[in-house]
């Protein structure tokens, strides 16, 4: 069956303002804005479900980051209340820290800091705003681990974790944004490489897998599954010694 963009996008919004009625009735749907499809997407999502003004967006820059106008031109397009927080000296500040104690740190220490120094800021910014924090990843990174352990990783509520990246984008096209916002070919925000080419294989290619359990690809087909086998514990809860007193 043809995924029905048009009724997933009014059943997520109305999933949307059920969770904040019970969870934080009249609080802000505050996230991180790197001007990808997913924070676009869940954005505006935010804006059609509870209201533009019942959404705080927050840009973080590390340094000067060359397409924050994108993030930008996103947050005006949508009418929504934002800030711009640039990490760039606490970012240096604490590896300057660390590699004080510890010496230098490795290549995935840094990349990994990144997303988790965000994610503290988003959810220190929504503590002051009394908000709840939007999860934006999607299902198609979710299912081979593609994302940060407490960095992009977390939120309070995640309206696209269901939802393929070819999903996530007919959701765009139907809320009415720009395509630009829905096709910025897909960047970690770190390393200066889209997410395909991190991961080895096109997200169509890893959306029909998921969704039909064919991939024509055995090169594509062995790098999915061995990604699905290996970040397996980041789908799941944090293991806990199961103590039984006596």
């Amino acid at each position: 069956m043809a995924f029905q963009a048009e009724l997933v996008k009014n059943q997520l919004c109305d999933w949307i303002r059920t969770w904040f009625e019970k969870n934080g009735p009249g609080c802000p749907a505050v996230l991180g804005i790197s001007g990808g499809k997913d924070s676009s997407i869940v954005a505006a999502l935010c804006a059609e479900a509870l209201g533009k003004d019942r959404v705080f967006g927050v840009l973080m820059p590390n340094g000067v980051q060359p397409d924050i106008h994108v993030s930008e031109e996103l947050v005006e397009f949508l009418g929504i209340p934002h800030i711009t927080v640039n990490l760039h000296d606490s970012f240096t500040a604490l590896c300057r820290e660390m590699e004080a104690s510890v010496g230098p740190l490795s290549r995935q220490t840094t990349v990994n800091l990144g997303p988790r120094m965000r994610m503290a800021t988003v959810y220190a910014i929504s503590q002051s705003v009394n908000g709840r924090v939007a999860n934006t990843s999607n299902l198609s990174e979710y299912y081979v681990g593609y994302s940060t352990r407490y960095g992009d990783s977390c939120g309070d509520f995640a309206p696209l974790l269901s939802l393929t990246v070819t999903e996530v984008k007919a959701i765009g096209r139907v809320l009415g944004l720009p395509e630009h916002f829905i096709e910025k070919p897909p960047s970690d925000g770190l390393t200066g490489k889209t997410d395909e080419d991190n991961l080895g294989f096109r997200y169509a290619t890893l959306d029909e897998y998921i969704r039909t359990g064919v991939c024509p690809d055995e090169d594509a087909k062995t790098k999915i599954d061995r990604l699905h086998r290996i970040n397996s514990f980041k789908r799941e809860p944090m293991p806990v010694f199961p103590y039984q007193p006596e």
